[in-house]
C-alpha cells in the first residue's frame, strides 16, 4: 500500500500567490512527507487584502501542471496546483463550494492551509491578513484550517521552522476525521461543540470550523513552540502624505515605527522570545451564535509540556 494512503489530504492556498516561496516551500515538504495536495492560490500577490471578495468579475482559473511537476517525487501522493485570478477568500470559496470536487475529485481535503506568509500576522494584523482571512473563510464553510506565517522580512529561510509548522499541522490531521464532518455546514448554527471535557469541546470547535490556528514563526527558531493569545501591537505614523500635484493629495501607507507591548504569554513576546507562536481564534465574532465562548478560548490556548496546544494531546 502506498504511504501516502496512510494521510489526509490538504487544501493549501496562500495571499502571497501561487509562485510564492513561502507556498512551495510548504507544498514540497509535505508532498515529501506524503499527503495529497490540492492548491488554489491567488495569481498574484494580495497581500493585506483581509476578506475582500470579488464580485460581478469572472474569475480566470489555471491549471499550474509546471509548478506540480517541478514538486512531484516518484510514486508520490497526488499533487495538483491551480491559480485563480482572485483574492485569497475567493479562492477558499471557489475552492470548497464545488470548486475542487469539479476539478480535482480525486483529492478530498481533511484540512485547509493557509500560508506560509511572508512577514508577521500577529496582534492586530490577524485583522488584515489574507493569509489568516483565507484560512477563517474555509472555516466559515466548515473545514478546519490553519494559518502559517514567517514573522519576519529580514530573510525567506522558510525552511528553518518548518519542521514546528510541520508538527502543528502533523498533530491536527492525526485528530481529524478525513472527511470534514461540517463541510458547507449543513446543519446551519445547530451544529454545536460536543465533548465530555473542555478539551473535547475545544477539539470539537476545531473539526467544525469554528476555531483556527494562527502559527507564526520568528527570524531566528529556537526550537520550541509556545501556545499564546494575541498581543498588542502599535503602527504608528502609518500615513505619509504627499503632494502630488497642485490639487492632489497621496497617502502611502506603512509603518515608520512598530510598538509591542510587553506582555507575558502572547503571540509577540513568543515570537520575540525565539519560539513558533500557535494562536488560537474564533471564526466567528464572539456575539454570533457559534463565537467561542470566554471559557471556551481560555480552554483553547492552554498549552502541553511540548508547547502545542493542549487539545492536540
Amino acid at each position: 500500500m502506498p504511504r501516502f494512503m496512510d494521510k489526509p489530504a490538504l487544501f493549501l492556498t496562500n495571499d502571497d500567490g501561487v509562485e510564492a516561496d513561502g507556498l512551495q516551500v510548504l507544498i514540497k515538504e509535505l508532498h515529501t512527507q506524503g499527503y495529497p495536495i490540492v492548491v488554489l492560490a491567488p495569481a498574484s500577490e494580495q497581500s493585506c487584502s483581509g476578506m475582500r471578495l470579488t464580485l460581478d468579475n469572472k474569475l480566470e482559473l489555471e491549471e499550474r501542471e509546471d509548478l506540480a511537476d517541478s514538486i512531484k517525487v516518484s510514486n508520490g501522493p497526488p499533487l495538483r496546483i491551480f491559480s485563480l485570478g482572485g483574492t485569497p477568500c475567493d479562492c477558499a470559496i471557489v475552492a470548497i463550494d464545488g470548486g475542487l470536487n469539479a476539478w480535482a475529485p480525486e483529492i478530498r481535503p481533511t484540512m485547509c492551509i493557509s500560508g506560509i506568509n511572508q512577514g508577521p500576522n500577529l496582534s492586530v494584523d490577524v485583522l488584515h491578513s489574507g493569509t489568516v482571512s483565507a484560512a477563517r473563510e474555509a472555516s466559515l464553510y466548515g473545514m478546519p484550517s490553519i494559518a502559517l506565517s514567517l514573522a519576519t522580512y529580514e530573510h525567506s529561510n522558510f525552511a528553518e521552522s518548518l519542521s514546528g509548522m510541520i508538527s502543528i499541522i502533523d498533530a491536527c490531521a492525526s485528530k481529524l476525521p478525513r472527511s470534514p464532518a461540517n463541510l458547507g455546514r449543513p446543519e446551519g448554527s445547530k451544529r454545536i461543540p460536543k465533548g465530555s471535557d473542555m478539551n473535547q469541546l475545544v477539539m470539537s470547535a476545531f473539526a467544525n470550523g469554528d476555531l483556527i490556528l494562527n502559527v507564526n514563526s520568528p527570524r531566528n527558531w529556537n526550537g520550541s513552540i509556545q501556545t499564546v493569545r494575541l498581543g498588542c501591537r502599535w503602527y504608528r505614523n502609518a500615513i505619509d502624505i504627499r503632494d502630488i500635484e497642485k490639487y492632489d493629495v497621496g497617502f502611502k501607507v506603512g509603518a515608520s515605527k512598530i510598538v509591542e507591548e510587553d506582555i507575558t504569554e502572547t503571540d509577540c513576546n513568543a515570537i520575540n522570545s525565539g519560539s513558533v507562536s500557535v494562536t488560537p481564534l474564533s471564526s466567528w465574532p464572539i456575539n454570533h451564535p457559534l463565537g467561542m465562548s470566554p471559557e471556551l478560548m481560555e480552554a483553547a490556548t492552554r498549552s502541553s509540556s511540548t508547547g502545542l496546544p493542549a487539545w492536540l494531546h
